[in-house]
């Protein structure tokens, strides 16, 4: 879309008037790896330690088939698990041969010969979350070991750990992801405890910081960690983002219209769109959910400003993103179980005084107009996701 003088001036009016990217943007970050959120599939939410080559394999074709891939889905990442119980000789972490008989090498090379990248798990403790040999002491030999299978993300988790600062531990890996050799997205799952989005979270190479204690699939879960997203808008942008863990889209725990409004949620905070369903057997609704252009764009915005909470009237709230081409992504949640009429001024979304303004329902796609307001009746447990644009 062309962007005309009027939206030129309401992108840098919106920059004004709402947080941006504060300090902490500023602070070294490793090669620009992640300039939008990532986006991708993880193996915990669904399969937890169930997971073996075939599955990886089958999963990769579907990315493919499914057109997740194309729609920005490019990592697939094994979580927990998939190493033996013991190191080998040499200190090194070996793959689980009942899971992976040949080796992770290979199945990098399926993934990629697909278009798509690679990532696996490891821990800054003795052992990872599940009871398998952690990273804390082998930072350098397990990094040399994830850059030549050809791993391209390394979730760090935060399980066993000794007690000292996490910016130490995660200091550690972080130096020899850099001295690997390899391009690694560094996302770092320390639960939030010693806040890495405040400036040690880039400052040890991480492209992306966990906010939050582990997701589940519920209505009551994925709220509650949206409400500690909350105040942390400054410190989330390109190669640096606020993580609030990944997505239970499809899972079976919500019904359609709640996973649509958590992806939704997801999308305005800037969040990783990181799946956790099987996509081997996801109905065309998930599908629909996953796949939906419009909201992947508010997610995707290249100016990485991440959405707020712009009014809270205790089950009802209105959310507000300012985008990169002038206009706003606003969305109106319902976390009632009734349904109720919002509304919400263009005056209030921060948008200047013109006569008319488009409109877009993102997940009905359809088009209105309004001269000083948008108006909604949202059912119970949804959202009514919108985009606007002066005309």
């Amino acid at each position: 879309m062309r962007r005309s003088s009027a939206q030129v001036a309401v992108a840098v009016l919106l920059a004004s008037a709402v947080v941006v990217v504060g300090p902490a943007a500023a602070l070294p970050v490793s090669a620009g790896l992640a300039p939008t959120p990532p986006m991708g599939w993880n193996s915990w939410n669904r399969f937890g330690c169930d997971i073996g080559e075939q599955m990886v394999r089958e999963t990769a074709d579907v990315l493919v088939e499914s057109g997740m891939r194309d729609a920005g889905y490019t990592y697939l990442n094994l979580d927990d698990c998939w190493m033996a119980a013991e190191r080998d000789g040499q200190g090194r972490l070996v793959p689980d041969p009942a899971k992976f008989p040949d080796g992770l090498k290979p199945v990098a090379d399926y993934v990629h010969a697909r278009g798509l990248k690679f990532g696996v798990y490891a821990d800054a403790g003795a052992k990872t979350c599940a009871g398998y040999p952690g990273s804390s002491g082998h930072e350098q030999v397990d990094a040399r070991s994830f850059a030549e299978w050809g791993v391209d993300y390394l979730k760090y988790d935060n399980c066993n750990n000794d007690g000292s600062p996490a910016a130490e531990r995660y200091g550690k890996m972080g130096r020899a992801l850099r001295e690997s050799g390899r391009p690694i997205v560094f996302a770092i799952c320390e639960w939030g405890h010693e806040r890495p989005w405040e400036g040690w979270g880039r400052r040890v190479g991480g492209h992306l910081w966990r906010t939050t204690r582990d997701i589940a699939d519920s209505w009551a879960s994925w709220t509650a960690l949206l409400d500690l997203q909350v105040g942390l808008e400054e410190h989330s942008g390109p190669n640096g983002w606020n993580d609030p863990d990944m997505l239970e889209v499809g899972n079976g725990g919500m019904a359609d219209h709640e996973d649509r409004a958590h992806f939704t949620m997801w999308a305005l905070v800037n969040a990783p769109l990181i799946a956790g369903n099987d996509l081997r057997v996801m109905d065309e609704a998930t599908k629909d959910i996953l796949l939906d252009p419009d909201v992947i764009a508010v997610d995707q915005d290249w100016g990485g400003r991440q959405g707020h909470r712009l009014r809270d009237d205790g089950e009802q709230e209105v959310w507000l993103k300012p985008m990169s081409d002038g206009s706003a992504a606003v969305v109106l949640l319902n976390r009632g179980t009734s349904e109720r009429e919002m509304a919400v001024t263009v005056e209030a979304i921060g948008l200047p005084s013109a006569a008319k303004y488009r409109v877009l329902d993102l997940w009905t796609n359809e088009e209105t107009e309004t001269a000083d307001e948008v108006r909604a009746r949202v059912p119970g447990h949804s959202v009514v996701a919108l985009r606007i644009w002066l005309i």
